[in-house]
């Protein structure tokens, strides 16, 4: 039995070192990340049985990717393996204020991109097979075939008794925002938590700047599901089934890395959330594995539960 399965895609980021242009650049360091991906290494690196489902090209990159998360823990053994098609890659330009960051994507047509419900292992969808299945918006914008990979494996997840989980995770390159809201939908309805930052309620659901009153506006739309809300540097909050409000500062941090800072809040939330059944501890703990993440290159968060454990002991910030 796995205690979180996730499912999605993973691939290679090409940075120019030392703050470079790509237009500059005569080398890379090289990173693998994908929202999921991520997510199940901040699990497995707490200490959860978790999965990472998807559909990688069989040659030497994508070989690599799942070496890469399985040395982390997370098993890649239901990874359904291709001859055809290609490894996704992004490019991630860093730069200090007041350049920003910039990322340029190559992913289309990659294994993931053309994953089919068939590809699924359907066997693995059966009562207590996992506990948790957690599944973002970016994999339902890479394709028609992965969008209907995402809603059936939360249909049979739901069927199977399992929790879900459901992370907006909004993307501009992979849709515009009246087609993610109205294909989002769906997958949101079938959710036990949903997740996003307070700029996709804006830009998405038009909702209110102040992240009490977003809330609100959220609960009226997905009151079946708790909410949480992702506010960047002044931390998060949530809304319970019961309608009570709860709220979490951020812990301070010095960013090194911030690519995977959202999965990783994502990863702590999901384990606080199952070891306690309790969004005050699914907040700390968000909060606390985010802000360890930010102190990293790369986009994993390769934090030990001790360390998240020590932060939340020595500092008990926000907590109310």
């Amino acid at each position: 039995m796995y205690d979180v399965i996730t499912l999605g895609e993973a691939m290679y980021r090409l940075t120019p070192p030392g703050f470079q242009r790509i237009a500059q650049a005569a080398s890379f360091n090289i990173e693998i990340g994908g929202s999921e991906a991520n997510t199940a290494v901040g699990l497995a690196q707490l200490g959860l049985q978790t999965a990472w489902l998807s559909r990688l090209t069989d040659n030497p990159l994508g070989r690599r990717i799942t070496q890469t998360l399985q040395g982390y823990g997370v098993d890649t053994a239901h990874v359904v393996w291709t001859d055809a098609d290609r490894v996704g890659l992004y490019f991630l330009e860093e730069a200090p204020p007041p350049r920003n960051n910039q990322v340029t994507y190559d992913r289309a047509g990659s294994a993931m991109s053309r994953m089919t419900v068939a590809d699924l292992p359907r066997d693995l969808f059966t009562a207590g097979g996992a506990r948790l299945l957690h599944l973002t918006g970016i994999t339902a914008a890479l394709s028609q075939s992965a969008y209907q990979v995402v809603s059936q494996a939360m249909t049979w997840a739901k069927e199977a008794g399992w929790r879900i989980t459901f992370d907006i995770n909004y993307r501009s390159k992979l849709w515009p925002p009246d087609v993610a809201v109205e294909r989002c939908e769906p997958l949101a309805q079938m959710a036990d938590v949903i997740l996003l930052p307070l700029r996709d309620a804006q830009n998405l659901y038009q909702s209110p700047a102040d992240p009490d009153a977003a809330l609100v506006h959220l609960g009226r739309r997905w009151s079946h599901a708790q909410l949480v809300l992702t506010l960047g540097a002044d931390g998060a909050v949530a809304l319970g089934k019961s309608s009570e409000m709860v709220k979490q500062a951020a812990f301070p941090a010095t960013p090194v890395g911030r690519i995977g800072g959202g999965d990783a809040f994502t990863a702590g939330f999901l384990y606080g959330w199952l070891a306690e059944d309790d969004l005050s501890a699914g907040l700390r703990w968000g909060a606390a594995l985010a802000a360890l993440k930010y102190t990293l290159p790369g986009d994993l968060p390769v934090i030990t539960r001790q360390a998240v454990l020590a932060l939340i002991e020595q500092s008990q910030v926000g907590w109310r």
